[in-house]
């Protein structure tokens, strides 16, 4: 049982850059665990800093930068811990964070979420479905002079076997396909050929990319590793758009070694992703680029966005706070 459950004074948060659905969750789930939350759509910055004023804990959302003058402000206003409703940090200045005395924790969701999201964007990459989608809608419905092809005689190659990774490999196995893996920490338990990253990339005709973004894995796949490749192999990204160094990916696609690739992540995705832009112009040359290409499949960040995980992610973040709050309060006995 959660020690905070137990106050009788309420647990106060204040939660940034909430939406909608977000917004009814958390006036859903947090009298459960006395937690009473100050919400609001905007996203956190030194302005509305305030809205955290007497609340050590806040909740934000990975879909804005946390900039350094806005965890000053915050820090003025007494916030000791940000939990991000995301698995990744990477749109928070950690560094700044962390001198400033303020923890930043993420959320664990369910994994099946961007697992299957994966699966269907591999499926979509190796049966042509960018074009055979786009010819049906403009009415022309001769098959595809090119045939797509079958996972049970293909490999696919998974580059990072945390919890979603992991996801991805169960699922494949259901598919009868050869499966490898690359993680620098490998879990020996899972029932999986562990492979060095140079022989991934070289036997497999699909690569799915699950690792974190950090210091060390931005441009993970480089123009090196890129070569490195198997010939008319196919890329999947459903990870971090800086993960892959889009410029040497846009060479092998025009150069046809690879085969194609799905990306519901992108480089420079912050302010375009998640904004509606029928009516504006698009400065991102990388998209441009990329969505010209037919063997090309882009979406907009969209692999984690189901009902389960949207719940896991409020409730999860609940729980960071009383979690903050509780070890705090036993520190200070």
């Amino acid at each position: 049982m959660i020690m905070g459950t137990m106050n009788t004074i309420p647990t106060k948060i204040t939660v940034y850059g909430c939406e909608k659905e977000e917004a009814h969750l958390f006036r859903e789930i947090s009298p459960r665990f006395r937690v009473l939350p100050t919400i609001t759509k905007a996203p956190v910055s030194a302005d509305n800093a305030v809205l955290a004023r007497g609340n050590r804990c806040i909740s934000v959302s990975h879909k804005a930068s946390i900039t350094p003058s806005a965890l000053f402000a915050l820090k003025d206003m007494g916030v000791e811990y940000i939990s991000t409703r995301s698995i990744g940090d990477n749109h928070i200045d950690v560094e700044t964070a962390e001198k400033l005395g303020i923890t930043v924790g993420n959320v664990v969701y369910s994994p099946g979420s961007v697992a299957d999201y994966t699966v269907m964007l591999l499926l979509m990459a190796i049966r042509n479905a960018k074009s055979v989608v786009s010819r049906a809608q403009s009415h022309d419905f001769r098959l595809e002079n090119a045939r797509g092809r079958e996972l049970r005689d293909l490999t696919v190659g998974v580059l990072g076997a945390g919890r979603i990774g992991k996801a991805v490999i169960q699922r494949l196995f259901g598919f009868g396909c050869r499966v490898l893996a690359y993680d620098p920490d490998p879990d020996l338990s899972l029932k999986v050929s562990y492979v060095p990253l140079e022989a991934l990339l070289a036997q497999s005709d699909i690569v799915s990319l699950h690792l974190p973004l950090t210091e060390k894995t931005y441009h993970f796949l480089d123009e090196e590793r890129i070569a490195g490749m198997k010939k008319g192999a196919f890329l999947i990204n459903t990870g971090r758009g800086a993960l892959v160094d889009s410029n040497a990916l846009i060479a092998a696609l025009t150069r046809e070694e690879l085969g194609g690739a799905a990306l519901d992540v992108l480089e420079g995705e912050e302010g375009l992703f998640y904004f509606d832009y029928r009516q504006k112009p698009i400065d991102h040359s990388l998209l441009l680029q990329l969505e010209q290409m037919p063997q090309v499949i882009i979406t907009p960040h969209t692999a984690y966005h189901t009902q389960r995980a949207l719940y896991d992610t409020v409730e999860n973040t609940v729980l960071n706070c009383l979690d903050f709050e509780r070890s705090e309060t036993l520190c200070h006995r």
